[in-house]
């Protein structure tokens, strides 16, 4: 790879060994040998932070900032591994694309993209910036000059009142609510054109949170206490809840700003844009352990991504509110939680379907392969040894939490496998991901997938870590002590 600055200060001795306050204390032989082979490649990567590996710097960010979708990464971090790591344009493909933050941002370099995406939520969000980046200003502008002049109780119907699931009854205040549901009435009945029509929904999805007695907070919703739901030991107050008028006219005033600047911009480098400005991203709704089989083999040149990690972090509790919004039922939010990757307590064995799968694509060897890899691994089965030997013991917060983890890497096996396979020679994996301690047993979560995907054919390049990692929770803290976990950015390449 041709040197850069950035190459070069990556490569420094001092940068490989300014990382003892975040690497492992190996435990056994096993694991002391997977620490030694991948020792060289943890590197602290001083141009990544936890602000630019999060949703923090898409905060003031044109259409990224509409939507907290804080599971994501920013553009920013997008922008700089591809121009580090493979300038030239090619196909990028994000397997766990979200709100499509590596979409846009590749596509704005040139790329051609691919993403794929289970949560309705995603989905919507990825749409309503492709709706964005085509709409009719000016009539756009029209609209929401008459829109902030309107009473939306007024236009209340009960065929748009949302069906509420039991983790977001009471979520709004009774009026709050009467003025979202009269909004979306509106617009289902006076807006004809159906991108601005989309466009404003979108606005109504992007304040649910701000109008609410919620706030999103890991594997649930926290509530407020003016909720008048069963409160914790301590009671919380969000700083601020908004009326549906304030938060919609901010949100849409927020989404003028952001059009009439990029239409500026767009008419002053027209002539210098290349042609792939035109190009959508492609978007596939569904799980990528199904999806990723199905895509032709040496296709990819770079995969950019950050999978749900094995945290116990829940999306679909998370963000119910916005689910509900979208239509989702209590049923189908319970399949859905099923059928994401195991990252949370309730995620059920996938073997018997994934196994099942494979068989009806003709690739059962293939399947035979990625399960032995899994089975064999000894640092793997080693931690999923101790966690449930500690969940005999009762020393785990959830007794699942064993089972989670296996599920989390068996799946993960699968994922990487299908990534080595569609990846062009040369081609580039980079994957954002932290490592997690359950019951003071830290699992080298960089550590086990960079060497499951070298046994894919993949080579790790890098595991780069921030130069701050994650704190322990203060429970862990009080047990464990204050030792960080590795946040990392894995580079692994054919």
């Amino acid at each position: 790879m041709k040197k850069t600055p950035q190459t070069i200060e990556l490569t420094n001795e001092s940068d490989r060994t300014n990382i003892n306050s975040v690497q492992i204390i190996p435990t056994s032989l096993s694991r002391t040998a997977l620490y030694d082979k991948f020792k060289s490649k943890i590197i602290h990567n001083p141009s990544l932070s936890r602000t630019l590996v999060s949703f923090q710097a898409n905060k003031q960010a044109p259409f990224s900032a509409w939507f907290k979708y804080k599971e994501g990464f920013s553009e920013r971090l997008v922008t700089y591994l591809l121009q580090t790591l493979k300038p030239q344009p090619g196909i990028l493909l994000d397997p766990f694309s979200g709100v499509g933050a590596s979409l846009f941002a590749a596509s704005g370099l040139g790329w051609e993209t691919i993403g794929i995406e289970l949560l309705q939520v995603g989905i919507f969000a990825t749409k309503a910036r492709l709706i964005a980046q085509k709409i009719d200003i000016n009539l756009f502008n029209k609209v929401i000059a008459e829109i902030k002049q309107i009473n939306f109780a007024e236009y209340y119907h009960p065929s748009h009142a949302l069906q509420h699931i039991p983790i977001t009854r009471g979520a709004f205040s009774v009026v709050e609510e009467e003025l979202l549901v009269g909004y979306i009435s509106y617009c289902h009945k006076f807006v004809m054109n159906d991108d601005i029509r989309n466009l404003l929904l979108y606005a109504a999805f992007c304040i649910l949170e701000d109008i609410s007695y919620t706030r999103k907070d890991g594997q649930y919703l926290r509530w407020d206490s003016r909720s008048g739901r069963s409160l914790g030991k301590i009671p919380f107050e969000k700083r601020e809840i908004l009326t549906f008028s304030d938060a919609i006219h901010q949100k849409l005033n927020q989404i003028v700003s952001d059009l009439d600047a990029s239409s500026i911009q767009l008419d002053l480098f027209a002539d210098s844009l290349p042609s792939q400005f035109t190009v959508n991203p492609k978007l596939y709704q569904g799980s990528c352990l199904e999806i990723l089989p199905t895509l032709q083999e040496n296709s990819i040149d770079f995969v950019l991504t950050s999978p749900p990690y094995a945290n116990r972090y829940d999306y679909t509790r998370t963000y119910a509110l916005e689910l509900v919004f979208l239509g989702c039922r209590e049923e189908e939010i319970k399949h859905l939680r099923q059928t994401m990757l195991s990252c949370t307590v309730e995620n059920r064995d996938k073997r018997p379907q994934l196994e099942q799968y494979y068989k009806s694509l003709g690739r059962q060897p293939e399947f035979l392969k990625v399960d032995s890899i899994f089975q064999q691994h000894e640092v793997l089965q080693e931690v999923i040894t101790i966690l449930e030997t500690y969940k005999k013991q009762g020393k785990l917060n959830n007794a699942k939490v064993a089972r989670m983890v296996h599920n989390y890497f068996y799946e993960m096996c699968f994922v990487t496998y299908e990534l080595a396979r569609i990846l062009k020679p040369g081609g580039i994996v980079a994957m954002v991901n932290d490592n997690v301690r359950y019951a003071g047993e830290e699992i080298p979560v960089d550590l086990i997938l960079s060497d499951i995907a070298e046994s894919f054919g993949l080579t790790t390049r890098y595991i780069w870590t921030l130069g701050r990692g994650k704190g322990n929770s203060s429970q862990q803290m009080g047990n464990h002590g204050r030792s960080e976990l590795r946040k990392c950015v894995y580079v692994w390449e054919k």
